[in-house]
């Protein structure tokens, strides 16, 4: 099942965009009891050297210094902040100084080298949040709704091929170029045959789940100047399977549909916003429904603004 959502402001002001995509995916949780996840772009006004970093830290003496003294040894960090989650573990999350996006994924990789400690995310410009619970539990252990931003995506994940946990939970991003995230409900059944060839480019995969395959193939084709539009119409070409997909970047949002059209997809828009959902009760949430528009087998829109 699997319920996915993406929401747009479109004056490009800072909304409570963390407050529309908890009402939007409490919406859709009869969709996916498993655990649930945002991307929050344009609410953390980091300068350019500044980075975002969500970690999990297994609660042992010692680990949080350890992962602290890693970090330091390439930059500083700026502030920081320790939320408690489940299963005896902790989230910590830091703003660090790096010269360039090129930093990151190597910093990432130091970091996952200790055990008991998984980075759950990386970025600049929008907010991940993710975690096994309900919608509403995520929500009130990360102050969700207060969360502000122009735009952002969400899922809550009914899991059929992979484990359930914090870091398969969606959103997905990935390294290649920064800040794209993607949620997605259904089945990529090609698989290995779009996997094969992003691994033989060097692409580095952390996970078996296809959600992370889409990511990195949306972003490898962004990377080769392909347009957001281009890349997603690509994607509904070489993917088989019954999929919908949303894509987050720091300029708006894309969404995808298999050309069968087997996973459900809708979306409507007034003066203000721009949304997207699986289903037509998670929009009522944030605008008027009178004209909702089901999105076609095969079809992709990208809304930036």
């Amino acid at each position: 099942m699997c319920g996915i959502a993406g929401v747009v402001f479109k004056d490009k002001r800072i909304h409570k965009v963390g407050d529309s995509l908890t009402k939007m995916l409490d919406a859709l949780q009869h969709r996916g009891p498993d655990s649930a996840g945002f991307a929050i772009y344009g609410g953390l006004g980091l300068a350019n050297d500044e980075y975002f970093l969500n970690i999990e830290v297994k609660e042992k003496p010692g680990l949080l210094e350890k992962v602290k003294d890693t970090v330091n040894l390439v930059t500083q960090i700026k502030s920081e902040e320790i939320i408690p989650s489940v299963e005896n573990y902790i989230i910590y999350r830091c703003i660090i100084n790096l010269e360039s996006f090129s930093e990151l994924k190597p910093l990432i990789m130091d970091i996952d080298r200790i055990e008991n400690v998984t980075v759950l995310n990386g970025s600049h410009y929008f907010e991940m949040i993710k975690d096994v619970g309900t919608v509403k539990e995520i929500a009130e252990r990360y102050g969700t709704k207060s969360k502000l931003g122009t735009h952002g995506i969400g899922h809550t994940r009914f899991s059929t091929e992979s484990i359930v946990d914090r870091y398969h939970a969606h959103p997905f991003q990935s390294y290649i170029i920064p800040d794209i995230t993607l949620v997605h409900n259904g089945q990529i059944t090609n698989y290995w045959k779009i996997r094969d060839p992003l691994e033989r480019k060097g692409h580095i995969f952390e996970t078996t789940n296809d959600t992370e395959c889409i990511v990195h193939y949306i972003a490898d084709k962004l990377s080769e100047n392909y347009t957001l539009q281009e890349a997603l119409e690509k994607s509904v070409k070489d993917m088989d399977g019954p999929f919908s997909y949303v894509v987050g970047t720091p300029n708006g949002v894309g969404i995808a549909k298999d050309q069968l059209g087997l996973r459900p997809g809708v979306m409507a828009e007034d003066d203000r916003v721009f949304a997207i959902a699986s289903e037509e009760v998670a929009l009522r949430e944030v605008l008027d429904t009178k004209d909702v528009e089901h999105i076609s087998p095969g079809e992709v829109r990208v809304y930036e603004i």
